[in-house]
């Protein structure tokens, strides 16, 4: 007989939908890297958005951060974890896009260094992202990831631009 896991929450839930969505569907729930898992939900977002024009891109990246606000703000107040809760992956999943905006991702390279490079930004909260994830609510949730997407956009781009050892 399986056994019951209450980690996970299914919709409906005491949470309710916007910790299910905050969550990226309960993956925010996994016991290890939470947030790299999130990011693989941010990852097949840019992954879709990858052929889309340019202005697609834009609505999308200013869509998935304008709801990830409130989302995110609502998601913390439910779960009563602490100002940034690790569950909370939507952050990520409205952030990786960034990495890859205006990026030809023709090689399966660029989607795996774009990918480390967002992970790297976004657990080492350089400055200013460590300042902006003390901002309150839901805009300290997202801006700090905000500025690990234009980091490690910015230097996808310089790599690219160097093509060192002829990877892209």
């Amino acid at each position: 007989m399986r056994e019951r896991n209450d980690t996970v929450p299914s919709p409906p839930s005491r949470w309710g939908l916007a910790v299910w969505l905050a969550t990226g569907f309960g993956v925010g729930f996994v016991p290890v890297a939470p947030g790299t898992f999130g990011s693989a939900w941010g990852l097949l977002a840019a992954w879709w958005l990858s052929s889309t024009a340019w202005w697609w891109q834009v609505l999308a990246i200013v869509l998935l951060a304008a709801a990830g606000i409130p989302l995110c703000s609502l998601a913390v107040r439910r779960l009563g974890r602490g100002h940034d809760p690790g569950c909370i992956v939507w952050d990520e999943i409205a952030s990786v896009p960034i990495t890859f905006f205006l990026v030809p991702c023709d090689r399966p390279a660029i989607w795996v260094v774009g990918f480390v490079l967002h992970r790297l930004f976004d657990i080492s909260k350089l400055p200013p992202a460590r300042q902006l994830e003390r901002l309150p609510g839901g805009l300290g949730v997202m801006a700090d990831d905000w500025a690990a997407g234009l980091y490690s956009s910015l230097v996808l781009h310089l790599l690219m631009w160097l093509n060192p050892a002829g990877l892209f």
